[in-house]
């Protein structure tokens, strides 16, 4: 048995091994570190949530001064992905699983990692930082995949998707590359913030050359921080936690080494040290995210496969920025605001609802 366990373990290529994915790890934190030295906010090397904020700002869909700008990490992410995707032919355009509700659900997400202020992603580099309200954040988010996964053992689903027309495939990179134009012309219409975390930012070729490389590794890899907790707990599995623990470690290392790594949970960078909104805000993320089948940086790498159903839930995210910022439900380096936590319960009610109705609770009783 420990021989053929063997044989079946060299048959995996290096990026589907546990080397693959801590190596994957590793480059994220490395490169998370190379962006924040370069001029992104601390702790905040690369931040899906914030980063399509920031987007969402200079597109003129919410007025916040301070946060607008179009990352190139993003429009990399997408490429990155896209570009790989077809070289190893799992390009493959489809949809039509459940659009109007994971729109809503990337609503909803969003809602959750602005009370929180970072995508899980950016929880882990918080982590790495030293940020102790990361780790109350973690223990949500580990407990909203733990809910989560209550509801997909009874059965919980969105359906299935289907093939559409190639183009549909094609719309995110394109969008991905009209954006970058947007950014490099910079016209009149595109808002840039000239002060707070949206006038922080790496040199614009870097930025895209970090955003490409994590997303041809992560398209690899399947990287994703909801895939490795719920996989780790449903079925034992440990290799996609590996990358989550290799970027923590890496970028640990790396701000110990610049003199940056500080324990705590007051005075943290763009962070508030409210303990149950950062705990109920990264609940909201970690369950919106098992019933999306992935985090935020999964939806963009899939939406970069010609996955159109995340890509409206990418939409979904941006628009929920703009919501936040528009009604005042984002927290601050203050706290949350009593809009955001108002907003962050509509949210758990929505999701209460939409995973009993998709269920086998539902439907066997039907």
């Amino acid at each position: 048995m420990e021989k053929e366990k063997t044989l079946s373990e060299e048959k995996l290529s290096f990026f589907e091994s546990k080397k693959g994915i801590v190596f994957t790890g590793a480059v994220v934190g490395i490169i998370a570190i190379i962006l924040v030295a370069l001029g992104n906010p601390k702790n905040m090397g690369f931040c899906i949530a914030c980063f399509e904020r920031d987007i969402a700002g200079a597109l003129g869909l919410h007025r916040a001064a301070v946060v607008q700008y179009i990352r190139p990490e993003i429009i990399g992410l997408i490429i990155g992905a896209f570009i790989t995707a077809l070289a190893g032919k799992e390009f493959q355009s489809k949809g039509g699983s459940s659009p109007v509700t994971r729109f809503f659900l990337g609503i909803a997400v969003m809602i959750g990692a602005l009370m929180f202020l970072g995508c899980p992603l950016r929880m882990v580099l918080r982590i790495g930082g030293g940020d102790l309200n990361a780790i109350v954040g973690l223990v949500g988010f580990a407990a909203g995949i733990v809910i989560g996964i209550v509801f997909l053992n009874k059965g919980f689903t969105l359906k299935r998707n289907y093939k559409t027309s190639s183009f549909d495939g094609y719309v995110m990179p394109i969008a991905g590359i009209g954006l970058f134009i947007l950014l490099i012309a910079a016209p009149a219409f595109i808002l840039f913030s000239t002060e707070g975390p949206g006038s922080q930012h790496a040199p614009i070729l870097i930025a895209l050359v970090c955003g490409l490389i994590v997303g041809a590794l992560a398209q690899k890899t399947r990287l994703c921080m909801v895939g490795g907790l719920r996989d780790q707990i449903m079925f034992n599995q440990s290799y996609l936690l590996l990358g989550f623990v290799a970027i923590i470690v890496v970028t640990a290392i790396g701000n110990i080494a610049l003199g940056s790594f500080k324990v705590g949970f007051a005075e943290q960078p763009i962070a508030h040290a409210d303990g149950l909104w950062n705990f109920l805000g990264m609940l909201l993320v970690g369950w919106g995210s098992v019933l999306l089948g992935g985090c935020p940086l999964r939806q963009l790498i899939l939406s970069g496969e010609g996955n159109s159903d995340s890509a409206v839930t990418v939409l979904g995210m941006i628009v929920g920025a703009a919501i936040a910022h528009n009604f005042a439900l984002a927290s601050s380096g203050k706290g949350p605001t009593a809009n955001g936590q108002i907003a962050v319960i509509i949210c758990f009610v929505f999701l209460i609802v939409l995973s009993v109705v998709n269920s086998d609770l539902v439907k066997k009783n039907n």
